[in-house]
């Protein structure tokens, strides 16, 4: 027969075993609250990330800018330069797409918001039919009178397009208004709350 305390050893054991369960249940919740979100086409997982080596990244290629649309611009400009290539499969992390040097609209536009997020630009993914792409605010003269916008609950927000080399800030919405599916905010992993959505200049 076990002695006492071989039985309540058992019994620590087990608690301690349980508790750990529940932990790691809990951080799996968590993960998939993080990153997952529904739509009307599905569910749409998000791979964005704060690592300290996006962070370095940002930092590295807008060292020289002075404002906005510089650091905007040339991050955007060496996202497209990332081959475009679909990929079958889970969607990359950030540092997947740059170490395998490819990736498709998902893959792009969350390695794009990964790096606008770590210099506190605002900005938010867009779902549409079939594809992604983000949108950023900016208050720049040169673009608010020259370039149409995204009007979001009467704020404007220019359009980067990930999957087009060499693109510009102020890319043209190739789609109609009913067809964005969400706007989301990837970090809080909220959809926006649409008052009011127009495309003008």
């Amino acid at each position: 027969m076990p002695s006492k305390l071989s039985q309540t050893l058992s019994k620590v054991v087990l608690a301690g075993l349980a508790l750990y369960f529940l932990y790691l249940f809990s951080q799996a919740i968590h993960v998939v609250n993080r990153r997952h979100i529904s739509t009307d086409e599905g569910i749409y997982i998000n791979s964005t990330s704060n690592d300290p080596y996006i962070h370095d990244l940002a930092h590295s290629l807008t060292k020289k800018c002075h404002n906005d649309l510089c650091r905007v611009q040339n991050i955007l400009d060496y996202i497209t330069h990332i081959p475009y290539k679909i990929n079958h499969f889970q969607a990359h992390s950030p540092q997947q797409t740059i170490q395998e040097n490819f990736g498709d609209c998902d893959d792009k536009s969350n390695l794009l918001i990964s790096l606008l997020h770590e210099l506190k630009i605002e900005s938010y993914f867009v779902l549409v039919p079939e594809h992604i792409f983000v949108i950023v605010a900016l208050n720049e003269v040169h673009l608010n009178h020259f370039r149409k916008g995204l009007y979001v609950n009467n704020k404007k927000y220019y359009i980067l397009e990930s999957t087009a080399k060499g693109s510009s800030i102020g890319f043209p919405l190739n789609y109609k208004l009913g067809e964005i599916k969400a706007i989301i905010e990837p970090f809080e992993n909220r959809k926006i709350d649409i008052q009011d959505l127009e495309w003008k200049l």
